[in-house]
């Protein structure tokens, strides 16, 4: 069989030296916590949506003006890579411009969450 037959017990006295305080426990949830809200800030869809908007807005806009005039008569005469640009430089502007004014709010700590 086994060369420890008190596996169980003996792997419950590894940990008999370490007790963790109340203290401890509370500032490592906190410092995951702000992990976390710093997480959430840099991964904010709003960035990732408004960034990628303006950086296909600006190539489809560059298209626009350099379009031939046989691919604006394919469009009906309208310079349709323009006006798409144009749109989706703004739509990611607005995106970038309601993530500045409008951030994502920092995580409440235990302590507020206590307070209130």
């Amino acid at each position: 069989m086994s060369e420890h037959p008190d596996h169980a017990e003996h792997s419950d006295r590894r940990h008999e030296g370490f007790h963790y305080s109340e203290e401890d426990v509370q500032r490592e949830v906190t410092e995951l916590e702000s992990k976390s809200a710093t997480a959430a800030r840099i991964f904010d869809l709003r960035r990732i949506i408004g960034g990628l908007f303006v950086v296909y807005g600006v190539i489809v806009t560059i298209t626009g003006i350099t379009d031939s005039q046989s691919a604006i008569d394919k469009a009906q005469g309208v310079n349709i890579n323009l006006w798409t640009g144009i749109g989706m430089l703004l739509l990611g502007i607005f995106f970038l411009a309601w993530l500045k004014l409008r951030p994502t709010p920092p995580a409440v700590s235990p302590e507020e969450k206590q307070g209130e």
